[in-house]
């Protein structure tokens, strides 16, 4: 029976990433990443706060970007399979666990990031990707061009670049019909 292995993770790496050269020429970057969990415990009323700690994987071009550019404390999205590893220690006991063997890796970055790069600017969502970054400092030039060229109707879209590139869809509005039911 075929399964089906994929996970999607975010957090923030609780490590610098460290990386090796393979006598292959391939690049790998190991890095450790921390999710918060926080929910109220039904029984005591009180909010409980759970963390969970996975080591990640990233291989070829994507570790060596990796490397340079992720840091301790940096939030990072993580999609790629779960991998489990096994290895005896040195008391010869049998030791397990799951890491994540990474097929892409998305830098985010806090509120408090953004607003130190892009001097000053005040972004509403918590965490931006780079590309939604880059792609708001371009949008004010293209919005200028595409703003004298056309206009949207009630049924195309538009993306508000003020909240992080948010999409607003125009709906039409509801068919009504005789029908009684």
């Amino acid at each position: 029976m075929a399964g089906y292995n994929r996970i999607i993770f975010m957090g923030n790496l609780t490590r610098d990433p460290e990386s090796k050269q393979l006598s292959s020429g391939q690049s790998l970057c190991k890095l450790s990443i921390a999710s918060n969990r926080q929910f109220k415990n039904r029984q005591t009323g009180q909010m409980v706060q759970e963390v969970c700690f996975v080591d990640v994987e990233v291989w070829g071009a994507q570790a060596e970007s990796s490397q340079q550019y992720l840091k301790q404390g940096r939030s990072v999205l993580i999609e790629g399979r779960l991998k489990l590893d096994s290895w005896q220690d040195k008391e010869g006991q049998k030791r397990s666990k799951h890491s994540i063997v990474a097929d892409r890796v998305v830098f985010l970055t806090n509120a408090a990031q953004a607003e130190s790069s892009f001097g000053g600017q005040e972004y509403d969502a918590e965490t931006t990707s780079e590309t939604q970054i880059a792609s708001e400092a371009e949008a004010p030039k293209k919005s200028r061009k595409k703003s004298s060229e056309t206009s949207l109707d009630s049924t195309e879209t538009s993306t508000n670049w003020e909240n992080g590139g948010e999409v607003n869809f125009k709906d039409q509005k509801p068919f009504e019909d005789e029908l009684p039911f």
